[in-house]
């Protein structure tokens, strides 16, 4: 019985009315595959190992880069955003100066 899968992801960024397209300068950065084990609790952290890295991210360039993305969780393999497992929405807030 495996109990391990692969949860491919890609992050995506907003882009006016054309919809998302793939966040970043190098998307490539942003899509893969994180091995976990084959239940809720692995794809919770896949996705808190991409948005780890997100934050990572941007507070190495400075959180006012940090943007609105979205996460999309596929169990095996990517497919269509609709047919996402998972998608987490990430938004940073805009005032984190003034906190």
């Amino acid at each position: 019985m495996n109990t391990e899968t692969d949860w491919v992801y890609r992050v995506f960024e907003p882009h006016g009315s054309e919809g998302w397209r793939p966040y970043g300068s190098e998307p490539e950065r942003w899509q893969g595959a994180i091995t976990a084990p084959d239940s809720p609790e692995g794809a919770k952290y896949a996705i808190s190992r991409i948005v780890g890295d997100l934050m990572t991210e941007w507070e190495r360039s400075g959180l006012h880069h940090a943007m609105h993305v979205r996460v999309f969780l596929w169990h095996d393999e990517a497919g269509d955003m609709e047919e996402a497992d998972f998608v987490v929405e990430v938004r940073p807030r805009t005032d984190i100066d003034a906190a």
